[in-house]
């Protein structure tokens, strides 16, 4: 009986890896052991970008509600703790986006939680 090998789908598994992997520069577009290794750093590295993307958008939010606060005369952690207790339900990412493209609007809500 001959040896079944499955030459399909291993030349479709070889194929997709060095279609992913092109435009890499020397042998990491084209030698499949190479670029097997390389595209799995690089999806490891996606993946790991895609949560440290969450982190410093949050931290630019703060860095903005912080700057438009202190233009109002209060410090970031008091306007989050006023609006918190005032139980103003506006995210960060809101916040942030007032401060910097609607500053009277931002300066309105800073006023009522005074």
């Amino acid at each position: 009986m001959p040896r079944s090998v499955n030459a399909v789908a291993s030349k479709a598994r070889r194929k997709r890896i060095l279609k992913a992997a092109k435009g890499y520069y020397g042998k990491r577009k084209n030698v499949y052991t190479v670029a097997k290794n390389v595209m799995e750093k690089g999806l490891t590295y996606s993946y790991v970008g895609r949560k440290n993307k969450k982190r410093e958008y949050r931290a630019l939010w703060i860095a903005r509600i912080n700057a438009a606060a202190r233009e109002q005369g209060i410090t970031y952690s008091e306007l989050i703790f006023k609006l918190n207790a005032k139980e103003i339900g506006l995210n960060r990412k809101v916040l942030a986006d007032l401060a910097m493209n609607e500053p009277e609007t931002f300066k309105a809500l800073v006023d009522s939680v005074k």
